[in-house]
């Protein structure tokens, strides 16, 4: 089974007081970056932690994860140059949903990581995050060997916006530096998915009023949106489109017919009734975190009805035009929105806990 390669080294320092941008105050400052050595489809592959911890000399231990890959026609280029494996991107994706969705529903606390308990369903087995999020598996590898190396040192919390970051890299070129000093919080809910994610009927102006109850504003809302230039989705999300949008029993007038005439036989009418194909989001770049998401709203052919509506509203549409025209302007900006995300009702200081775990609270 073919692999690709991505390393990732984590330095951890002396435990020490240090402030960060708008004065939030940091437990720890964990300086991390992301390398990734470009490989061959066929050649062996590591993704390697390395760690390096006061107590200890020289480099610590380091773990290897390995993400199964597709035929190399499928391969994507890599923010470093290198290929990308296809089951990469997914988990890249997966990732950024991470942060995504626990940020929208909880705040960057890393609740989205915390399992299900007896007379408890947690936020991550919400409809909404099962079975369609993907990444838990590097988060829990990567706090492992924190563990064993920096005991209660970097909380899950700062370990799934690293991880955002550096997948943002490996899939787009986009680099941006994450401030540390999140703590993990306590509490998982199921219904905190169902409250705050949006869903993805929503319309612009329902959009903007939910990213602004978390302090995001109307360009944000619509730069952090381009993140569905990678990831799958299920045809149950926008089927309706399709078949029978708003109850007319016709499709989307503001689909593109040849488009959604090539979805129908990807998305048979009866995706709701235990069949749920995936499609991507992206049809020109499906592989790459870039701005061809905009161009493919231009075209109408964006996938969810939330997404072909920043198209169709006179508040977005411009910057929708503005960032598909510019490609690297629409990516600094979205690195800047996500690090803004990273704020999302954090805990710091002496709230919350770092888990030793991320899966159960201490």
């Amino acid at each position: 089974m073919s692999t690709g390669t991505v390393a990732l080294s984590v330095y951890c320092p002396a435990k020490t007081q240090e402030k960060g941008v708008d004065g939030m105050a940091y437990r720890v400052w964990l300086r991390a970056f992301f390398a990734c050595v470009s490989v061959r489809f066929g050649s062996p592959s590591v993704c390697a932690l390395r760690l390096r911890c006061p107590h200890h000399t020289g480099v610590g231990a380091s773990f290897a994860f390995r993400s199964p890959a597709l035929a190399p026609s499928v391969g994507a280029s890599g923010g470093a140059g290198g290929s990308v494996p296809v089951d990469f991107v997914g988990s890249g994706y997966g990732l950024h949903t991470l942060i995504d969705h626990g940020g929208f529903a909880t705040g960057c606390d890393a609740s989205i990581l915390l399992d299900s308990t007896p007379g408890n369903q947690a936020e991550r087995d919400n409809p909404a995050n099962k079975p369609s999020l993907r990444g838990f598996e590097v988060i829990f590898e990567a706090k492992a060997e924190l563990e064993a190396q920096c005991p209660q040192t970097v909380s899950c919390a700062d370990i799934v916006a690293f991880a955002a970051r550096d997948s943002a890299y490996k899939v787009g070129g986009i680099s941006y530096m994450v401030p540390s000093g999140r703590r993990d919080g306590r509490v998982s809910r199921e219904d905190e998915a169902t409250q705050n994610l949006p869903p993805p009927t929503f319309n612009a102006q329902q959009l903007e009023e939910r990213f602004a109850q978390k302090g995001l504003g109307l360009d944000e809302m619509v730069t952090l949106s381009g993140a569905h230039s990678i990831g799958r989705s299920h045809c149950s999300s926008f089927s309706e489109r399709l078949y029978n949008f708003n109850k007319t029993n016709l499709p989307d007038r503001s689909m593109d017919p040849i488009f959604a005439r090539d979805l129908k036989t990807k998305c048979p009418k009866n995706a709701n009734n235990g069949i749920d194909p995936t499609v991507p989001l992206d049809v020109l770049t499906p592989y790459r975190l870039d701005n061809k998401y905009y161009k493919n709203l231009k075209n109408h052919h964006g996938l969810l009805s939330s997404d072909q509506s920043l198209l169709s509203s006179t508040s977005t549409v411009e910057i929708v035009r503005n960032n598909a025209r510019h490609g690297q302007a629409w990516a600094y900006k979205f690195g800047a929105a996500m690090i803004k995300m990273g704020y999302i009702d954090v805990l710091t200081g002496s709230q919350g806990e770092i888990r030793k775990n991320c899966r159960f609270v201490n």
